[in-house]
C-alpha cells in the first residue's frame, strides 16, 4: 500500500488513511521516560447556586498535592470543560481567573477560550475570540486554548488554517489548539494531516488537544509530530483512553483529572522506567473503570453531565462542600448520582489503598 510519508506530499484533503502516521501502532510510540504534564479542567463547584469559592480553592491544592507528592508537571485548566465556560458570562470568567491567580499567584494555568456571540454570524468572524482572549491574557505564565467553535470547524481545511493563524495575531501568550470528534458534538470534524501540519508549525502554538472517542487521532497526532520532529505537543483530550498518553509519555487535557489526579498521578510515575511497577496496568483499569462511570453516554449519546457527576466524586472524597452543578447546566444526571458514584469509586478506592495513594480515601 503506498501511502504518504513525506508532509510535502500532503494536499488540505488527504486523509489520515492516506498516510504513514494513521498506521503506526501504539506499541512503537511507547516512552517510559518522558512524565508529561497533567492538565486538568477544574471543577467550578457550586453551593446554594452560587460558586463556592473555598471548595474551588480546595479542589485544586488537593490536585496539586497529588501531582507534588509524584513528581508530575500540573496545570490547571480554566474554563474549560468542568469550568462550563458555555454557562459563564464574561463577568463571571474575569473572576474565576482573577481569584484563581490571587490564590495561586505563581502557578501557571491554562485558559480556555471560544467564540462569543456568534450564534447569528453569516460567516465566521474571528474576532468572535477576542472577548475571552482579551481576560484571559490580562495575566501572567498562562497558556490559551483555543477552544473549537461551530464556525470556526465549518471552515474548510485552508480556510480554517487561515482563521486559526488570523486569531494567532492576537496571541501574547502560548496557545494551544483545539479538535474534537463528532462523537462529542455532531458538528465537529478533527483536523486533517494537512491542517495538523500547518497548525503545529506556527510559532505562537506549542500544542493541541484532541478530544477522541471513535477515531485514533491522538495516536495520528503522536505519530506524525514525533517522526517530523515537530516542536508541538499533542494533548490528549481522551477521558475514555487515560492510559494512552501516560504510555506514550504525552500530556493529558482532561476533565478526569478533577476526579481522579491521585490516580493518574500515581501511574504517570509508577510507569517510568527507573520505578516501573506493573501494577501500574491494575491501575490503568481502576482508573478507567471510574471515568468510564462519570463519563457515561446518556441517552442522546452525550457525556456532558459529567461535570455533575466529578461533583458528586469529589464531595464523596470530601474535597467539596456540594455537588451542585452550574444553575444555568442543563446535562446533569440524576437522583441517584451520588449512590451511582459511591459505587463506581469503590475499585478505585481499593487500588489506591493498595498502593498507598494519598488523597483518595
Amino acid at each position: 500500500m503506498n501511502v504518504i510519508s513525506d508532509p510535502r506530499d500532503l494536499t488540505p484533503h488527504t486523509t489520515w488513511r492516506e498516510t504513514k502516521w494513521a498506521w503506526t501502532a501504539e506499541e512503537a510510540l511507547v516512552d517510559h521516560t518522558t512524565k508529561a504534564r497533567l492538565c486538568s479542567a477544574v471543577l467550578l463547584p457550586f453551593r446554594d447556586r452560587k460558586p463556592d469559592w473555598e471548595s474551588f480553592a480546595k479542589g485544586v491544592r488537593w490536585m496539586m498535592t497529588a501531582a507534588e507528592h509524584y513528581g508530575v508537571e500540573f496545570v490547571c485548566v480554566l474554563n474549560a470543560d468542568t469550568g462550563y465556560i458555555f454557562e459563564l458570562d464574561d463577568a463571571l470568567y474575569a473572576e474565576v481567573l482573577r481569584r484563581f491567580r490571587a490564590e495561586f499567584p505563581t502557578t501557571k494555568f491554562i485558559a480556555g477560550v471560544t467564540a462569543r456571540g456568534h450564534e447569528n454570524d453569516a460567516a465566521f468572524k474571528p474576532e468572535r475570540y477576542r472577548p475571552l482572549l482579551d481576560l484571559a491574557q490580562q495575566h501572567e505564565n498562562c497558556e490559551v486554548m483555543l477552544m473549537t467553535s461551530r464556525g470556526l470547524n465549518a471552515l474548510d481545511p485552508e480556510r480554517r488554517r487561515d482563521a486559526y493563524f488570523e486569531i494567532a495575531e492576537w496571541l501574547v501568550r502560548p496557545g494551544i489548539v483545539h479538535a474534537l470528534e463528532p462523537a462529542f458534538v455532531p458538528w465537529a470534524t478533527p483536523y486533517e494531516p494537512w491542517l495538523l501540519w500547518q497548525l503545529a508549525q506556527h510559532p505562537k502554538f506549542v500544542g493541541g488537544k484532541i478530544s477522541t472517542l471513535d477515531e485514533p487521532h491522538f495516536l495520528y497526532w503522536a505519530a506524525m509530530t514525533r517522526d517530523l520532529g515537530l516542536d508541538f505537543a499533542p494533548h490528549s483530550g481522551d477521558d475514555f483512553g487515560i492510559a494512552t498518553a501516560i504510555k506514550l509519555g504525552l500530556p493529558l487535557l482532561i476533565g478526569a483529572a478533577s476526579s481522579a489526579a491521585p490516580l493518574i498521578c500515581a501511574a504517570k510515575a509508577m510507569w517510568l522506567t527507573d520505578s516501573f511497577d506493573t501494577r501500574v496496568y491494575k491501575l490503568f483499569e481502576a482508573i478507567q473503570s471510574l471515568e468510564d462511570a462519570v463519563f457515561r453516554l446518556d441517552a442522546r449519546g452525550s457525556a456532558a453531565a459529567y461535570k455533575h457527576s466529578t461533583a458528586h466524586v469529589l464531595h464523596a472524597l470530601g474535597v467539596i462542600a456540594a455537588p451542585e452543578p452550574h444553575p444555568a447546566c442543563a446535562d446533569v444526571r440524576g437522583a441517584d448520582e451520588a449512590e451511582r458514584m459511591d459505587e463506581a469509586l469503590r475499585r478505585a478506592r481499593r487500588m489506591a489503598a493498595k498502593l498507598g495513594v494519598p488523597g483518595f480515601a
